[in-house]
């Protein structure tokens, strides 16, 4: 049985993506450290993965102060497989990092048959392209009360059609953020 692939992603009402406007409190890490552990592998375009290698590995490794929630990502974070797709780079050296290049499509089903437990994909630009090729399955979105009034936002670039989804579950969360579970609807 093929593992789904599920995008999710830190998202404001008024739909921006910047990682810098969600609430980062301990709930928000725990929420995405068990939702990183519901999956078998992590799935990036290269300017998240940058972004997310410039900083966990040095938490994970106890070279940078954390709250325990924090530390607790890190470290799992380090040890799951990272999959990053780039055309830009083929050189990473994160832990457990491996490179995506080539048909976008047959690699990602090649991931998705590979790792049972599922993907889950935390880049909005790659998000966008993956939905183009209508390789996601499933979303969980974490919406913060936040209104940012700026970008990027949640499929800023597009798509060819509107995607209908079934909801699977709404769970506020003492922050005031809802966690969002849906399923494409096909």
């Amino acid at each position: 049985m093929m593992g789904l692939l599920t995008f999710s992603i830190n998202v404001t009402l008024d739909g921006c993506i910047d990682h810098q406007e969600g609430i980062a409190d301990d709930e928000t890490h725990a929420f995405f450290t068990r939702l990183m552990d519901e999956h078998g592998a992590m799935l990036w375009g290269r300017t998240t993965y940058e972004m997310m290698e410039s900083y966990w590995p040095t938490v994970a490794r106890g070279a940078a102060e954390a709250p325990p929630a924090m530390r607790e990502w890190a470290v799992k974070l380090e040890a799951k497989p990272k999959y990053v797709v780039s055309s830009a780079r083929t050189g990473f050296t994160w832990t457990n990092t491996h490179h995506i290049a080539g048909d976008l499509r047959a690699s990602i089903h090649k991931l998705k048959d590979a790792t049972r437990d599922g993907v889950l994909l935390g880049s909005g630009k790659l998000a966008a392209e993956l939905d183009r090729l209508d390789l996601i399955d499933e979303y969980k979105f974490l919406v913060h009360p936040r209104i940012a009034g700026h970008g990027p936002t949640l499929y800023g670039s597009g798509l060819p059609g509107t995607r209908r989804l079934e909801l699977i579950s709404a769970q506020p969360l003492r922050n005031g953020a809802v966690a969002m579970h849906y399923r494409r609807a096909r």
